[in-house]
């Protein structure tokens, strides 16, 4: 839909972070979205009983991955008032547990996507270490079934190769520091996403302002540079 030329384009980033990865990559985006003279409101997921990065043992990093795998729901305090206003684009942002959205994100749907969600342009981003597919369809499908009209995606994954991804992610959430081990960390450099992914985030910010303010459709655009590695492959 064009917006009318007498009110600015109005973007909602609605998002939640665990470890820091999202919030980085949606700051970019923003200030990508700024640039074009967007209006921008931003809301992030608070969780009833907040959550601590890194969880700190083994055995309780363990027992998360397998709540996060049954798709465990993490309840969040109320939105504020600013989430209910009409937006031009929301923008839905949260990392991958488990093959799945975060708990904080579900209970969002299961709460309030009804409401929030129905008859709005959403635009999902998924920051993950990789393995984003089984994501990807079933928050289309929850989006979808809120009313929503979902118009692309983009999907970020963390730029170390497998198996030190999975092996660094894992440490890293037990509060080790693998990237400073002078065995692994030859091959796994660094934790979460690259300088380079935090600019892609800004210039797709900018497109998807520029696209916004011309009425042209989302769908269009092609977020696919947002990856790195196979895993991360589009479609």
């Amino acid at each position: 839909m064009q917006p009318e030329d007498s009110r600015p384009v109005k973007v909602l980033i609605l998002f939640y972070s665990f470890s820091a990865q999202t919030s980085g990559l949606v700051h970019r985006l923003g200030a990508g979205l700024e640039a074009q003279g967007v209006q921008l409101s931003w809301e992030r997921l608070q969780p009833l009983n907040p959550l601590h990065f890194p969880i700190g043992t083994m055995p309780a990093t363990l027992l998360m991955m397998l709540s996060t795998f049954l798709r465990a729901r993490i309840p969040i305090q109320p939105l504020s008032q600013i989430c209910w206003e009409r937006y031009d684009l929301i923008v839905l942002a949260g990392p991958t547990w488990s093959y799945n959205p975060s708990g904080p994100v579900l209970s969002l749907l299961d709460r309030d996507g009804a409401r929030l969600f129905a008859g709005r342009q959403v635009l999902p981003l998924i920051s993950c270490r990789g393995y984003w597919r089984m994501h990807w369809l079933s928050l289309r499908w929850q989006l979808e079934r809120c009313g929503a009209r979902v118009v692309n995606k983009m999907i970020f994954v963390h730029p170390n190769k497998e198996p030190w991804r999975t092996i660094g992610v894992f440490l890293k959430l037990a509060g080790r520091v693998p990237e400073r081990s002078r065995w692994l960390g030859r091959f796994y450099s660094r934790y979460g996403h690259s300088r380079e992914q935090q600019d892609q985030a800004f210039a797709f910010g900018q497109a998807i302002g520029q696209a916004l303010k011309r009425g042209s459709s989302l769908a269009d655009l092609s977020f696919a540079s947002g990856r790195a590695g196979q895993d991360g492959a589009y479609p």
